[in-house]
């Protein structure tokens, strides 16, 4: 599983490496960790609309988006 630490970056910063991560690693799960509810919402609406599943973990104050 490729791992983007994408924690303390604004937006759309995290949105740009998910997409990255999720062209460069095809066929492969993708896990981002992010730290902002913000964030984590536009990350996972982001890999849904490329027809990804996307799990969430909430972490103490921060984000562990699994896509596949």
């Amino acid at each position: 599983m490729y791992e983007v630490d994408a924690r303390g970056l604004s937006c759309p910063e995290p949105v740009m490496l998910t997409a990255a991560a999720l062209k460069k690693h095809k066929g492969e799960s993708v896990k981002v960790l992010v730290s902002e509810p913000h964030t984590r919402m536009n990350v996972e609406k982001y890999a849904k609309s490329q027809g990804n599943t996307v799990t969430v973990i909430e972490k103490g104050s921060e984000f562990e988006i699994v896509i596949e």
